[in-house]
């Protein structure tokens, strides 16, 4: 045999000695043979599959995470699921484990089925079965604006708003679970205006012609003692062209910007000023509103002022864009049509002549920036929807989580004019 290794014929079964295999054959067979691959395949060992929770495990926390590992092989296949519904996960790296990456429902049963197979391709398969501890309160969303499908202005913001004040401890797990997706991905944070009610911006105007999307994903999200997110959802919506509006209360003018050209310039008359025996501001409120909803007609009428009092009013106007909470539009002037572009004349809307407003109720969506200067009263941030009246900085500061950045929505071409809202040209 001189240097080379052989199989002896007639060895009985398999004997390894000295690092030279024999088997029993009816001749000469070298060590490569497909015979002996198929016999150390056989004795190679399967690959181990463990699940965290342990089969069997009831009161599982809804936050705790499904972990699932293979020692000796590679995960192939990984589910785990209540009844038809798979809670989503992610491999880690060489696919030698996996684990979940959002939450569980309360008061659920799961099934864990894993398999993995070794180097020679043999596959173990796993099933575990585990239930979740039920919460004291569930914690569900009970409004999202925009609507679904909505299209809406560059300054829209997503305002979600809870059955259940959320724990202070617990805000940043909220934040991590509202998860914004966009296809130009932007900074941006969510701000908690209260305790049940948090506010994503981001930290420039939407880009023309985004496409949204939010994915709540709430299940088994801590809240509070015993409270924890009960269900996911999610929620799209369309960013539209830029319009963009300044109204200057010094000159009474309004410019209108559509995607960062000047489209229309309308004269126009803001709040006369002063207060009235009631107390009521008759200024304008100064800075960054954001348009609220469109009406063909409003009723108005003085607040706190009766019939027959000094200052009172009631009277029906026409072609009404809401700007904020303490009754202020933009709106059809009623009547002194001289004051436009001339004097401010109103009791704090911003009036238009009758084509203008027509105009822009029909054109306007919600979340379009209205900005006003040349008034001494400035907006509240929250007084409708001024959140651009925080700075960044400020933004900041009622977010527990901090900035973050949306992630790319893929798929989704992007349609029209890719140029920012803040670009303007007259």
């Amino acid at each position: 045999m001189r240097n080379e290794r052989w199989l002896v014929a007639g060895a009985a079964g398999l004997v390894l000695a000295g690092g030279v295999a024999y088997v029993a054959t009816t001749g000469a067979v070298r060590a490569d043979h497909p015979a002996v691959h198929r016999l150390a395949a056989k004795a190679a060992p399967l690959a181990a599959v463990t699940v965290t929770p342990a089969d069997g495990a009831a009161k599982v926390t809804p936050d705790a995470q499904v972990r699932i590992t293979a020692s000796g092989g590679t995960l192939t296949q990984v589910t785990v699921a209540s009844g038809r519904t798979a809670v989503t996960g992610q491999y880690g790296p060489g696919s030698t484990s996996w684990s979940t990456q959002w939450g569980l429902r309360p008061a659920t049963s799961y099934t864990v089925t894993a398999v993995a197979t070794n180097t020679q391709g043999a596959a173990t398969t796993e099933v575990a079965h585990f239930t979740t501890k039920r919460a004291a309160r569930t914690l569900e969303v009970t409004s999202i604006t925009p609507n679904p499908g909505e299209i809406v202005g560059v300054g829209m913001p997503i305002m979600v708003d809870f059955n259940y004040d959320v724990a202070r401890s617990d805000r940043a797990a909220v934040e991590h679970a509202l998860e914004v997706r966009s296809q130009a991905p932007v900074t941006g944070a969510w701000f908690w205006a209260s305790g049940s009610e948090v506010i994503f911006r981001p930290r420039s105007y939407w880009q023309a012609h985004e496409h949204v999307v939010l994915t709540a994903h709430l299940a088994g999200v801590p809240a509070g003692p015993g409270v924890w997110g009960g269900s996911d959802l999610s929620r799209s919506f369309t960013i539209g062209d830029s319009h963009v509006v300044k109204v200057n209360l010094r000159t009474d003018y309004a410019r209108f910007y559509i995607n960062g050209s000047l489209a229309k310039k309308i004269p126009v008359s803001g709040g006369a000023g002063g207060y009235d025996s009631h107390g009521n501001d008759f200024y304008t409120t100064a800075g960054i509103h954001l348009t609220m909803g469109s009406y063909d007609s409003v009723v108005m009428t003085s607040p706190n002022i009766k019939p027959g009092e000094a200052g009172y009013y009631h009277e029906v106007v026409y072609h009404d864009v809401q700007i904020s909470d303490s009754g202020e539009y933009l709106h059809q002037s009623p009547g002194g049509l001289w004051c436009l572009g001339v004097e401010n004349c109103s009791h704090g809307c911003v009036r238009m002549t009758a084509d203008g407003a027509d105009w822009w109720q029909h054109t306007a969506y919600r979340g379009d920036p209205v900005t006003i200067t040349g008034s001494p009263r400035v907006l509240a941030w929250d007084n409708g929807w001024g959140y651009w009246q925080q700075s960044w900085a400020a933004w900041l500061k009622g977010s527990s989580a901090g900035a973050v950045t949306t992630a790319a929505l893929a798929g989704q071409p992007r349609a029209g004019d890719t140029g920012r809202a803040s670009v303007f040209h007259e």
